[in-house]
């Protein structure tokens, strides 16, 4: 039994080591990304208006999804906005690169548009998929209701005829 203990306890030692390997290689692989995330972070001025102004529009965007979720068609609407905004990025991204001037503290603007790309189209993106979700679940409970509609019209009709 002493032989079974020791064996056990050799293996779990076995796995712990392996999993703290793991999980410190997982760390190294992960900390130029995080190390990226906190330079862009750090690199943007988050008190100027029009950047607060753009975070509560997607806010408060965010807040008229779930609002509306029963509306369906206020929800396309929605998400064909949303999508639009994404498709309009690149010329936006042009527009305000060469206009940052008259709103912005610096150029956030650059040529790839990786600004506009994270703080624009990301959460519209977010938005657009959290649209897509509310009306499939809405699809999968109209698809129900249609079938129980149907059972019970089959019912009445097989009543309908044995009288």
């Amino acid at each position: 039994m002493a032989e079974l203990q020791s064996a056990v306890n050799a293996h779990f030692d076995q796995m712990a080591d392996l999993v703290e390997k793991l999980s410190a290689e997982f760390r190294s692989g992960l900390k130029p990304a995080y190390e990226n995330f906190m330079g862009f972070f750090h690199a943007i001025d988050w008190k100027e208006p029009w950047l607060i102004c753009l975070l509560s529009f997607h806010v408060i965007l965010l807040v008229v999804v779930f609002v509306s979720r029963r509306n369906i068609n206020f929800q396309m609407f929605l998400f064909l906005l949303a999508l639009g905004g994404v498709y309009l990025a690149e010329r936006l991204n042009h527009v305000l690169g060469s206009n940052w001037k008259n709103f912005a503290g610096q150029n956030y603007f650059d040529t790839n548009g990786l600004f506009l790309s994270v703080l624009w189209s990301g959460p519209l993106l977010v938005i657009a998929i959290i649209i897509l979700v509310n009306t499939l679940f809405s699809l999968c409970y109209l698809i129900v209701r249609w079938k129980r509609a149907e059972l019970k019209h089959r019912t009445r009709a097989a009543r309908g005829k044995e009288e």
